[in-house]
Parts: structure tokens; C-alpha cells; sequence
């Protein structure tokens, strides 16, 4: 049981929600931090980067992510049983360096659609002061929503600067970077990501206030109100829907008015306020659909979640047919709007899985899985032997995450262990484990998986065991330690 002391305030929560990020400060030894940092700068040195074997080489570092506050924090966001990725990385920043470009960590070649949900959480620690000149990671609050980049006075950049144990929690998708170093020694970063593995039921956080509210924390340069309502529904694992406000007609033409015409903070505003009108606010569906291409990605964004809002079962056609626009941005606006609207969308999504075109398949299959309905999952399994490897990955995915769906799910996942891509068989596994112990009958697989040419591949074979947990799944883990690293001491240099 974790402490409130340990939990996020609604104003954390907020501030993660809007911003994406959120600092921290475990409560260890600051001797643990200069083991840690004297030891990493050690490898490093005598065996260049350790990569996924960083652990091992500085078993310590657990103990970081063992305290209550770390726990507490990724609980917070990713919830309750979460789980540490295989990949873990020192970034080095030695002396001298000049920095590094803007960058949002891979889903394995960008191809699918990134989740403005929160699946997917990353830390960024620091064993040692990290004042600006040291060159600490820089990130860009507010644009893990974001595929783009605004390259305008709106962006903000913000050093994660601190004294030695300084953490920084990001939502996966943040957009960040390597700045200079101008000291003379080097700066290590530690760099580990967590994987939620339910759907939210409840807070997680030290829950207050029921609904959204005003942000109380620095806001981003873009008011992305309706958005963040959105996911601060989701998160506290309630209907992301919420009472309808009501509007005189002359409101409702004025902020039509503004997407059509206005500035771009008008057109925010405009959206905002749409999407609090829920089905009072259909007249709006024709402007907002098509500004769901705007030259500014964030009122794109918006006008997407104020559709959510406002949708219902008898409008959601002008959605899917704009899964199919030419353009990358609307396709993908259009998948977030169905996505919020959820089960009304349902039966639409499942018709439009035969689509054609690559990318409605692809992003329809995105879609049911975060609506997160078991009526979908036959349909979806359907699709595991479609011919986009886009649109198998995203089924695999979505199967992983749909609740009570598990007697289609696992049958269709262990098939997938076998696909010539090695991010389905990745995703495959890290589906299993979601599922836990009703995956039960996939072990036999996954004891195969542990001999997967792809080193992902086999580690989160390892979780999925673990994470069913039967007396046969542990018999298999024990046999297979006995045949891993053993020993993190073996280098080149020490052998024997």
C-alpha cells in the first residue's frame, strides 16, 4: 500500500496531464546517488555503454526505483502492477558535447498512432548535479500530444536541472533532447520506461476533485482544455463524457464563426467551448470535422476531442469517411475523435475494418482497441492475417488492452508469436502479460518465445510468465535464469 504522502495531488496530476512531465526527489541516500553515478561512469569507461545490461552492471539503481516516491509517482500515472521495459539506457553527455536535435523516442518506425492515453511512461534520472552547463535532457512541455513541432515562439524549452537523485517523470511521447556540455566531466542520464498494464478502474492519485479544473499550474501555450478533460476522465477510470453545458444560439454562431476565421487562439477557445455543449453542440459537427486539418496541429487536436463530445451514433460517418482523407493529419485527428467517442462508434469502426485502404484498417484497429470494448475483439482477431504489418501490429496491441475478451485474445496473440515481424511478436508478448494470469494456456508458447532471435522479444516473454504466475509458468522462469547472465560481473576483461 503506498502512502498518500507518496501520491500525486490533483495539481500534479494536472500539471502531468497538461504539461507532461511531473519532477521528483526519492527519498535515498545521497550517497546511493554518487555509487551510482562513480559506478556508471566505471562501465562506461571500461566497457563502453552497458545499454540493456545497466541494471546488472549497477544493480543500485533498483533501489531508486524501488523507494516509495518513485512507486508512488509511476502508480500515479500508469497505475497500479505496472511494469519496467527490458530497453534501459545510460545517456552519456561527455565533456564537450554539443547537445543533440528534438526527438520523440521510436515505436519502432513511427507506424503507429501515439497514445495521448497514457500506456506508456518514461524516467529520466540523474545520479549527479546537473546544473544547465552539465548539459541535462531539455524537453518541450505540452507537446507529447503533438507529431509536430510548432518552431515558433509558443515552444518552451525546459531543462531538467537539479542536484544529484533528480528524476523527472515524462509521458512517453514528449518531445526532448541532449544539450551541451561545457564542464569536463561527464553527465549521465538514466533512462527507463514503464508499461500500464490495466485499464484505469479508479484514481490512482491522491484524488480530490471529481471533475477537471482550471489548471493552477504553468499552462502550456495552448489551452487544450477539452483534451485534457478527456484524459483526466480516462484516467480516473470514469465515463470520459461529461454533463452537457447549454449555450445561447448567438454563442454557439460566435465560436463557429471563430473556426472559420478567428485567430488561432480563437479557434482554440472556439473548440474548447464546443466541446463542452455535448449534444447541444451538433450544429458545430460540419466546421469542426473540417478543421480537423488545421494548420495548427493543436486546434486540429482539439477539434477532435470537442467531436468526441459531441458525437452520437447517427454522426459518426463523417468521422470514418475522414479515415480515409488524403491527408496524414486528418486521418489521424479523425482516429482520436472516434476514439472519444467510444462506444457509439463502434459498429461503424467494425464495418470499416475490411476498408480498402491500409490506413483506415490500421487506424480503425487503433481505435476499438481504446475504446476498449469486448465486442470488437472477434472482429479484430480477423485481422491478424491482413497484409499491412501496420494493421497486424495495431491489432495485437489492441487485443492486449480490451478487457473480457480473453477466450478470443489469447488464441489470436499465441498466433502472432509466429509473425515474421518482430514488433508484433513484441507487442504479442506484452499483450499476454497484460492478461496475466488468464493467459494460461499461452505458456507453451511463451516458453518458445524465450528463444526468440529478438532480445525484446524474449524479455517480455519473461514478464508474460512472470505475469501469469502458475506453478508451470515459475518452473520455466527458474529453468530459464539458469541458462541467462548469470553472472553481471563477466567482461571482457574479467571472465573467469
Amino acid at each position: 500500500m503506498i502512502g498518500k504522502e507518496n501520491l500525486f495531488t490533483d495539481e500534479q496530476m494536472k500539471q502531468f496531464i497538461a504539461n507532461g512531465y511531473v519532477m521528483i526527489k526519492p527519498n535515498v541516500p545521497t550517497s546511493l546517488h554518487k555509487t551510482i553515478y562513480q559506478k556508471s561512469d566505471e562501465v562506461v569507461a571500461k566497457e563502453g555503454n552497458p545499454g540493456n545490461n545497466l541494471l546488472p552492471r549497477v544493480p543500485e539503481i533498483q533501489e531508486v526505483f524501488d523507494n516509495p516516491v518513485v512507486h508512488g509517482a509511476f502508480t500515479n500515472v500508469v497505475g497500479p502492477n505496472y511494469i519496467m521495459h527490458p530497453h534501459r539506457h545510460p545517456h552519456h553527455n561527455g565533456p564537450g558535447s554539443k547537445g543533440g536535435g528534438w526527438h520523440k523516442d521510436s515505436y519502432w518506425g513511427y507506424g503507429k498512432v501515439r497514445n495521448h492515453r497514457c500506456w506508456w511512461a518514461m524516467a529520466f534520472y540523474f545520479p549527479q548535479d546537473t546544473p544547465i552547463e552539465m548539459g541535462p535532457t531539455a524537453i518541450m512541455p505540452g507537446t507529447h500530444y503533438y507529431l509536430s513541432r510548432n518552431n515558433d515562439v509558443s515552444e518552451v524549452k525546459f531543462p531538467a536541472c537539479g542536484e544529484a537523485g533528480t528524476m523527472i517523470i515524462i509521458h512517453y511521447d514528449m518531445w526532448h533532447q541532449v544539450t551541451a556540455n561545457l564542464t569536463e566531466k561527464n553527465r549521465f542520464m538514466l533512462k527507463f520506461e514503464f508499461a500500464r498494464m490495466q485499464w484505469p478502474i479508479e484514481p490512482t492519485w491522491n484524488n480530490q476533485q471529481e471533475d477537471w479544473k482550471s489548471i493552477e499550474v504553468p499552462e502550456p501555450a495552448n489551452d487544450q482544455t477539452v483534451m485534457w478533460e478527456h484524459l483526466w476522465n480516462w484516467l480516473s477510470g470514469k465515463s470520459t463524457k461529461k454533463t452537457p453545458n447549454r449555450a445561447s444560439e448567438s454563442e454557439i454562431s460566435q465560436w463557429m464563426t471563430a473556426l472559420r476565421i478567428g485567430t488561432q487562439p480563437e479557434r482554440l477557445e472556439a473548440t474548447n467551448q464546443l466541446g463542452q455543449l455535448g449534444e447541444n453542440g451538433k450544429e458545430a459537427i460540419p466546421t469542426l470535422v473540417d478543421i480537423l486539418g488545421d494548420p495548427s496541429e493543436p486546434v486540429g487536436l482539439n477539434a477532435a476531442y470537442a467531436l468526441g463530445n459531441i458525437i452520437d451514433q447517427e454522426s459518426v460517418l463523417p468521422l470514418v469517411d475522414a479515415l480515409n482523407h488524403d491527408s496524414e493529419t486528418v486521418r489521424r485527428h479523425a482516429t482520436y475523435a472516434l476514439t472519444s467517442v467510444g462506444p457509439p462508434a463502434i459498429p461503424e469502426l467494425i464495418d470499416s475494418l475490411t476498408h480498402e485502404s491500409e490506413h483506415v484498417r490500421a487506424n480503425v484497429a487503433y481505435a476499438l482497441g481504446e475504446i476498449g470494448s469486448s465486442n470488437s475483439a472477434l472482429a479484430l482477431s480477423k485481422l491478424l492475417d491482413d497484409n499491412s504489418v501496420v494493421v497486424r501490429r495495431n491489432v495485437v496491441e489492441s487485443l492486449g488492452i480490451i478487457p473480457n475478451s480473453f477466450h478470443i485474445s489469447i488464441p489470436t496473440l499465441v498466433k502472432a508469436l509466429e509473425d515474421p515481424d518482430k514488433q508484433i511478436r513484441f507487442t504479442s508478448v506484452l499483450s499476454l502479460a497484460r492478461i496475466g494470469p488468464d493467459a494460461e494456456d499461452a505458456i507453451p508458447a511463451l516458453q518458445s518465445a524465450l528463444k526468440d532471435k529478438d532480445r525484446y522479444v524474449r524479455g517480455y516473454a519473461v514478464e508474460a510468465l512472470k505475469q501469469i504466475g502458475s506453478p508451470k509458468s515459475k518452473e520455466i522462469l527458474l529453468d530459464f535464469l539458469t541458462t541467462t547472465r548469470w553472472c553481471p560481473l563477466t567482461t571482457k576483461e574479467s571472465a573467469f
